[in-house]
């Protein structure tokens, strides 16, 4: 199925996360996501490579998926410089974050980015992720033409709403004063 016709895509990418030693006594270690492979295989925490303190992973491999009612956040995230996937991790057992999404969408990275239980690193996609987004994105998006809203004509400054209770049939009812006592008028 071409991606004029799909609904949603999806291309698996590894994760690859860099190790440096933490800065405090808290952390033993730092991670950040540093880069995506297109199309790889599954892992779990493969060396790829090491040294002077620094030691880079494939963490895992996720589905980066596409949906047709996101392209206007796709084409977003194209227009930024340089356009990136978003990688969402939580804190994990093993001194080492869980990673729970990938997406490309900044709209999306910025919900997860707002619970503040998540921690959402930017990394920027290889060119020929960037085209497989554009080509889907650019089947789907439509632009919307900006239209002014308009205001009717009714003229609503000559209700007075919420004045008085609406079971009392006139207006000056609302501001009468209780009315005396039989015995109060006739004295």
């Amino acid at each position: 199925m071409d991606q004029a016709n799909a609904k949603i895509d999806m291309m698996p990418l590894g994760i690859v996360m860099r190790r440096t030693a933490g800065v405090t006594p808290w952390a033993r270690w730092a991670w950040k996501a540093v880069a995506v492979l297109p199309g790889a295989a599954a892992a779990d925490w493969t060396l790829l490579r090491e040294g002077e303190g620094v030691s880079e992973f494939h963490a895992a491999t996720l589905p980066l998926e596409l949906h047709r009612a996101d392209a206007e956040a796709y084409m977003q995230g194209l227009t930024a410089s340089p356009p990136s996937v978003y990688v969402v991790m939580r804190s994990g057992a093993l001194d080492r974050p869980d990673l729970t999404l990938v997406t490309a969408s900044p709209f999306e990275a910025q919900d997860y980015a707002d619970t503040g239980e998540d921690q959402v690193e930017k990394v920027e996609m290889p060119a020929g992720l960037v085209a497989w987004v554009r080509d889907f994105t650019l089947a789907h998006f439509k632009e919307e033409e900006f239209r002014k809203r308009r205001r009717d004509r009714t003229r609503t400054d000559l209700e007075e709403d919420g004045v008085g209770d609406a079971r009392i049939p006139q207006l000056t009812d609302v501001y009468r004063a209780p009315a005396k006592s039989r015995k109060e008028r006739l004295q």
